[in-house]
């Protein structure tokens, strides 16, 4: 059975996991905070802390993992903060999968942060899955269309494990 990471999983997420659970994944969702992890269970999904600023506390959920999906193109925070998230970090998460059982990378390209970080974390993930023959999707649906954008996810995940 597959399992899938979901990133920031806050409600569109939650939303994806409870479609993948329907279809026969296990899913885990990262919340950064304690207080969201009943959302996270109440979709009929596995909540766990990780915090994607610190990447280690992400790679500690992949080791049963097939895929990760990598849903923060709508993440608040500092300016900085934000771009780490689609430059920096996501770049040292991509090169620590390289030795995991993961086997495929989904990474959100639109939402709310800003246009170049997104296209910039796009490039990343696309240089990575060819530099490394990691399978990957970026996902440019627009998040605000909860259901065109769910769909788009589900037929990546689809794509990379089909």
């Amino acid at each position: 059975m597959a399992r899938a990471l979901i990133v920031g999983c806050g409600c569109r997420g939650q939303a994806l996991g409870s479609r993948l659970a329907a279809a026969g994944w296990l899913v885990r969702g990262t919340t950064r905070s304690s207080g969201a992890t009943e959302d996270i269970l109440g979709a009929g999904l596995e909540a766990v802390i990780a915090d994607p600023d610190q990447v280690d506390s992400i790679m500690d959920q992949v080791g049963d993992v097939t895929l990760v999906f990598w849903l923060l193109g709508s993440a608040r925070g500092g300016r900085e903060r934000v771009a780490a998230l689609h430059g920096p970090r996501l770049e040292r998460l991509l090169i620590e999968l390289i030795d995991t059982p993961v086997r495929g990378f989904v990474y959100e390209a639109a939402g709310g942060a800003e246009r170049g970080r997104l296209e910039h974390g796009a490039e990343l993930v696309r240089s990575a899955g060819e530099r490394w023959r990691i399978p990957v999707a970026v996902v440019a649906q627009d998040p605000g269309d909860w259901e065109a954008w769910t769909e788009a996810m589900l037929a990546a995940a689809e794509q990379l494990t089909g």
